[in-house]
């Protein structure tokens, strides 16, 4: 039997020899498979970004309405709740109206007084179980956010914007501002505006004018 090969036959060499466009499609197809897992790493993101993102608006909501709903329980009474301080600024003006106690004064004055007192004190702790509260400013840092200044008035022993007198109280209902209180604020006393013409003269050395006619 004849062993001769063609004219154009090449024997392969010993372990053969890989194929040259090998390589390149395996390279290609690394960097697809690479720019696809990029591509989902991408939408994975976007997606739990957008996940956060909502369930940080829901919780904003949620907080929202939990504050609505305690604002609406704490303050649905607000204005019932500044007619009856009204009504606890009248029992205190009653009681300012009458004459202060003495040894000589009528007893049924002294029972009428006593009884305004209890009064006063049952009602304005009744208003304070249900979270109205009331602040007297005297004597206090005047604070624009619970007073309003009606006037000012000079004093050489009170600090200036000191309350000097309120008028009336400071109410609150649950921290919030109900009535605000009416005072007085002190404020500097202003210097002299005529100047001391003798002692400028005797401060500049010169003779005291007389004048007298």
């Amino acid at each position: 039997m004849s062993t001769e090969h063609p004219e154009h036959y090449q024997e392969p060499a010993p372990g053969g020899s890989p194929d040259p466009a090998a390589p390149e499609g395996t390279e290609a197809l690394m960097h697809a498979a690479t720019t696809r897992i990029a591509e989902l790493e991408a939408e994975r993101d976007d997606f739990r970004e957008k996940w956060m993102r909502a369930e940080a608006e829901t919780q904003n909501a949620r907080t929202r309405a939990r504050r609505d709903v305690d604002d609406a329980r704490q303050y649905a009474v607000q204005k019932f709740a500044t007619d009856v301080v009204e009504a606890a600024e009248n029992i205190k003006r009653g009681l300012a109206s009458l004459p202060p106690a003495g040894p000589d004064e009528p007893e049924i004055v002294g029972r009428l007084r006593e009884g305004f007192e209890g009064v006063e004190r049952s009602f304005v702790a009744l208003l304070e179980r249900n979270g109205i509260q009331r602040d007297d400013p005297t004597g206090k840092p005047f604070d624009p956010n619970l007073h309003q200044a009606m006037a000012e008035q000079p004093s050489a022993d009170a600090i200036p914007g000191t309350v000097l007198q309120a008028w009336s109280q400071a109410w609150t209902l649950n921290g919030r501002l109900l009535r605000p209180a009416m005072v007085v604020v002190a404020k500097a006393v202003a210097p002299s505006a005529e100047p001391d013409t003798q002692a400028e003269a005797a401060a500049s050395g010169q003779r005291p004018i007389d004048q007298t006619v």
